[in-house]
């Protein structure tokens, strides 16, 4: 039990010290390179958009599979 009991507190320990490290980090650098909210709007729109024509595409191709078998 006490294995167990070392262990944890090690982790606990470790988890504290890093989050600390993090937020005294971030108050150093305010800005740190994080992701822009117009990046992400833009990764969402473009990842929508290629699942629109990849859907459109199979759509296409189900329902005139039996006329395209000739091409």
């Amino acid at each position: 039990m006490r294995y167990t009991a070392a262990r944890t507190y090690r982790a606990v320990s470790w988890l504290t010290t890093r989050l600390q490290e993090g937020l005294d980090d971030a108050r150093r650098r305010p800005d740190r390179g994080d992701i822009s909210t117009t990046t992400v709007i833009i990764w969402v729109a473009a990842v929508t958009g290629a699942v629109l024509i990849a859907g459109t595409i199979a759509v296409v191709i189900a329902k005139y599979d039996g006329k395209l078998s000739g091409l």
